[in-house]
């Protein structure tokens, strides 16, 4: 039974486009080449991996075995390769961390600068995601490390708690609540709201919602806090995001108010498949990030 990697490769990505036809373009392959292929290695293993149908194909209970066991091997490879290429550029490892919004806007930045002074052989490749693409990415090896929020199932993973922080409103001081000291979730999802870019703030924001009845009305979401902070004072709308983040946009025309509900304290999770099975640069990023806490 010998299969390649552009054997994997396409079987995955056949797998995440729900077509071979889409699979092949994706691959810069001919259909008859991939179908080929796919053939093949359905021919090697004695049993089909794909059903086809209307919609498209899905991985038979075989093809999943085969999912799993290729992407834990393309891992690999792509680990080798980034190690083994790190030491033509002079650097002797690399580290990939996944972090949600709230966690690479305040909590990561300084400490990230600390590490990497203190590690000038080591880089890392950061990348933005919210925190339930997180969770799975982390399970399935494609990163190393990830910071999320707690309102994921983080069951299929270790972690680690590093910080908390709490959720407020930010609204505009000629607002109603801006002289409050605190207020209830209740007494504002009615306003209007600028959304951040955190799917999944906004995911739990939109479940607490449901639970009183109500659907969050937002007028337009933006990518950066700053942004927000200028929509919001100008009196577009309200936004609700995280005490830290807050901080970093506090002006004279925004208020900061408290929310209220216990829920509203959030906890910031590192978390891993395996921490004592990542490399030994990967660990040392852990101990920099938990030693604080600890």
């Amino acid at each position: 039974m010998r299969f390649d990697l552009t054997d994997m490769r396409l079987f995955l990505t056949v797998l995440e486009r729900g077509s071979i036809t889409k699979g092949a373009q994706a691959m810069h392959l001919a259909l008859a080449s991939a179908s080929e292929r796919i053939a093949g290695m359905e021919s090697a293993l004695g049993a089909p991996l794909l059903e086809r149908n209307r919609r498209g194909v899905q991985a038979t209970p075989a093809g999943e075995a085969f999912v799993r066991h290729a992407r834990e091997i393309l891992h690999q490879v792509e680990q080798m390769r980034g190690e083994l290429r790190t030491y033509a550029t002079g650097l002797k490892g690399r580290i990939r961390l996944l972090s949600n919004t709230a966690a690479l806007a305040s909590y990561l930045p300084p400490r990230i600068a600390r590490f990497l002074a203190a590690h000038p052989d080591l880089s890392i490749d950061l990348e933005e995601r919210s925190s339930f693409e997180i969770v799975p990415a982390i399970a399935e090896g494609r990163a190393d490390l990830g910071l999320v929020a707690d309102i994921t199932d983080l069951a299929r993973l270790q972690t680690h708690l590093v910080a908390q922080d709490r959720l407020v409103v930010v609204a505009s001081s000629a607002h109603r609540v801006a002289r409050e000291a605190s207020v209830a979730f209740v007494d504002v999802v009615g306003e209007p709201f600028v959304g951040l870019a955190d799917a999944a703030l906004e995911m739990h924001l939109a479940e607490r919602a449901s639970r009183l009845g109500r659907q969050i009305e937002y007028r337009i979401h933006m990518r950066g806090i700053d942004n927000v902070g200028m929509l919001v004072e100008a009196g577009i709308g309200i936004a609700v995001m995280s005490e830290v983040s807050a901080d970093m946009i506090r002006r004279p025309g925004l208020a900061v108010v408290t929310l209220s509900e216990p829920w509203a304290t959030r906890r910031l999770y590192l978390c891993a498949r395996a921490f004592e099975t990542l490399t030994p640069h990967a660990g040392l990023l852990v101990r920099a990030l938990t030693d604080a806490v600890a």
